[in-house]
């Protein structure tokens, strides 16, 4: 007999669970990147359809919630911009470790909102004119830090200092350049692909190995593992629904 996938299994034990009476309606905090802010609130309008839970979103960099959860934040889960800062707090003693696992694969895109700026984006970058161009903080902000080493394998990151707008995260940096504040972004995927049911922009997306590849990973953590509600989201992010929600979103896959 063909095993049933661990995500299956879990959807179906959510969705028997809620069916049937056994599962009480419950609550769970998110901490969740800023890059991921729209995707989660479309997942949790979902799990809530599939098991009554309700799933409440707090949204940050991902260095900004880590300082929030160490500080004692009331948070029950984690979803960060990359893959060690749920093992980082694994670590610390502040997460589950069997629950930690990998739920999108993220993509940086050159892009500006004039639908006419960028032509030949790789040219443009290599050695164009770039009065100003939004980052999220390297430092606090994983789709920053992959920019920042974009702009460093092209030899522009000194070069282009003065002309960096940076934001403290990336809803603020696509802010900086869906207002004109700066003409051009290097962004997520997922928010250019959201800003562009808006209004048509231009962009050129960054090939995948000009920097390291930006997993993302998701972590319950210790306040939240006797939460049924932490524990159901937790499982259902694994679920086929949801892996397709996360793709529909602008995210690549993460198998």
């Amino acid at each position: 007999m063909t095993p049933i996938p661990r995500g299956l299994c879990a959807l179906l034990l959510l969705c028997l669970a809620a069916g049937s009476g056994l599962a009480r309606a419950g609550e769970a905090r998110a901490a969740v990147a800023s890059n991921f802010l729209h995707t989660c609130e479309a997942l949790a309008e979902d799990f809530h359809a599939r098991t009554g839970h309700r799933l409440r979103i707090s949204s940050a960099s991902t260095g900004k919630l880590y300082a929030q959860i160490r500080a004692g934040a009331p948070f029950d889960l984690l979803l960060a911009a990359d893959a060690a800062t749920p093992r980082r707090l694994v670590s610390e003693g502040l997460a589950k470790a069997d629950s930690v696992h990998d739920y999108a694969l993220g993509r940086l895109v050159l892009w500006s909102r004039d639908p006419g700026r960028i032509g030949d984006g790789e040219a443009l970058l290599r050695g164009g004119d770039i009065p100003r161009l939004a980052i999220a903080n390297p430092a606090l902000a994983p789709y920053g830090a992959a920019a920042r080493e974009v702009l460093q394998r092209l030899g522009r990151w000194e070069a282009l200092q003065p002309a960096l707008v940076q934001g403290e995260n990336v809803g603020q940096a696509m802010q900086f350049v869906a207002t004109g504040a700066a003409p051009l972004g290097l962004l997520p995927r997922s928010q250019v692909q959201e800003a562009e049911r808006q209004a048509r922009g231009s962009g050129w997306e960054i090939p995948a190995d000009w920097h390291a590849p930006i997993v993302q990973s998701a972590v319950l953590l210790i306040r939240g593992s006797d939460n049924p509600a932490a524990r159901a989201f937790s499982d259902y992010l694994r679920s086929a629904p949801a892996r397709a929600i996360v793709r529909e979103h602008g995210y690549d896959r993460v198998d």
